[in-house]
């Protein structure tokens, strides 16, 4: 039977996938606006939020590709009509991800000092960064958890679910948020940066709950741990290597932008963070349609439907097209607004008003980039975005930001730098996926 990927069932995946996406940012934004308005050192505590938001977000994206790598095992055999081939696969690959994230935090709690200075952070700042982190990371290995179980769903051709765990996740969040930053007279003391970090470990515990239940009762797919390995934890294995050093590659590139940002100063830093958490908070939204690619791509390959693979990729691109232009609309006419809802530093704000209109101008590129992202992901093709990845870090990102630093263009170098790392990325990944499957679809 031809899969439907008419513009009511993209949109039925999309936009669940799309809340559930921006969840992880969410969490950021939510502590970055909180704490970025608290009456003492809001412009330390703000820079802090930042740069540990950054270190945590590279962990998350080097080892939740775990999700990426389930979703396109699971739909591939899903269009294969071999669904019962895989049950067993998903809690082998959570318990070795879950294992790993504990491995993390040993190696990484006693060493936050070093890692934050590695960031370029001292004094107040760095005092903030380790209070901060080394509550926040004890929530490392339930947002793997959840985000594996996301990859099942994801599988399963399902985004509801997702959806649902995220909203929750993310309203608890905010509303702990409040609670424990501030504090409520008489209830709970005002915690400030470290308030906001047991906000957000409490709502991935949470998630990671309502993920098993959901998981447990809506599907066939046990979490019981079945031996022998199962034959696809190979290729999964694979997998992960390849989107684990492409990850590591995309977050050196997110790494040198922090530490540029902080040696500029903390006005500098501050504004950087919150052009950051608005970058990846659009980046997570156009997901929603990225992930479609990823979704249906998997299924449709194991189909050998190559005809519907391209269209499903050209109808992606324009509506992933559209969003990134309403973000640049959005963006313009509430310009001055969002950056009032992050911080009162006039000193910030002017900083992130001079670059924001970057941000916005680059999220077109970006549509595109990340829609082929997540068609590459779901076929399976990890090792070439494992090197178009490392190519454009290295011989995109870091150049350019050296030299728009060497002419003293502070964050516009980043920006800059990020956006012609976007085009790299993107122009790499689109001529490969016509090379490839336009002469198979012409032989249908």
């Amino acid at each position: 039977m031809k899969t439907d990927i008419s513009l009511q069932r993209i949109n039925k995946l999309a936009f669940p996938a799309l809340i559930a996406g921006v969840a992880e940012p969410l969490l950021s934004i939510t502590d970055t606006a909180i704490v970025g308005n608290i009456e003492n050192n809001a412009i330390e505590a703000l820079a802090a939020v930042g740069i540990v938001g950054a270190f945590i977000s590279m962990l998350i994206w080097v080892f939740g590709q775990i999700r990426s790598a389930i979703s396109s095992i699971v739909s591939q055999y899903l269009g294969a009509n071999k669904l019962n081939d895989v049950k067993d696969l998903p809690s082998q690959a959570i318990l070795i991800v879950v294992g790993m994230s504990l491995l993390v935090i040993a190696i990484t709690y006693p060493f936050s000092d070093s890692i934050f200075k590695f960031y370029n952070a001292s004094g107040t700042i760095l005092e903030y960064c380790i209070s901060y982190y080394n509550i926040r990371i004890f929530g490392f290995p339930f947002s793997l958890f959840t985000f594996a179980i996301f990859g099942v769903f994801r599988g399963l051709q399902n985004t509801y679910y997702p959806m649902i765990i995220a909203l929750i996740g993310a309203i608890l969040n905010i509303g702990l948020d409040f609670a424990f930053v501030y504090g409520i007279e008489g209830i709970i003391p005002a915690m400030h940066i470290e308030g906001a970090a047991y906000a957000s470990v409490i709502a991935q515990i949470v998630m990671a709950i309502i993920s098993v239940v959901l998981l447990l009762r809506k599907t066939s797919i046990p979490l019981r741990i079945m031996l022998p390995l199962h034959p696809e934890i190979k290729r999964l294995l694979s997998m992960i290597l390849n989107l684990f050093i492409r990850t590591l590659a995309l977050n050196l590139a997110l790494y040198f932008g922090t530490a540029y940002a902080t040696s500029y100063g903390k006005e500098y830093i501050a504004a950087y963070t919150i052009g950051l958490n608005l970058w990846m908070l659009f980046a997570f939204m156009i997901d929603g349609y990225s992930s479609v690619g990823n979704i249906m791509s998997g299924k449709l390959l194991g189909q050998k439907d190559y005809k519907t693979l391209i269209e499903l990729n050209k109808k992606l691109l324009k509506y992933a097209f559209i969003l990134g232009f309403v973000f640049i609309l959005l963006g313009s006419l509430f310009y001055t607004p969002i950056g009032l809802v992050f911080t009162k530093e006039q000193s910030v704000l002017t900083q992130f008003y001079q670059v924001f209109w970057v941000i916005l101008a680059m999220q077109p590129l970006c549509a595109m980039t990340f829609i082929f992202d997540g068609s590459f992901k779901g076929l399976g093709e990890m090792k070439y975005l494992r090197n178009v990845l490392i190519f454009a870090t290295t011989i995109g990102f870091i150049p350019t930001l050296i030299l728009f630093d060497f002419w003293d263009f502070k964050l516009y170098a980043i920006w800059i730098a990020f956006t012609v790392w976007m085009f790299c990325r993107g122009i790499f990944l689109y001529f490969k996926f016509y090379r490839k499957f336009s002469p198979l679809a012409q032989k249908q």
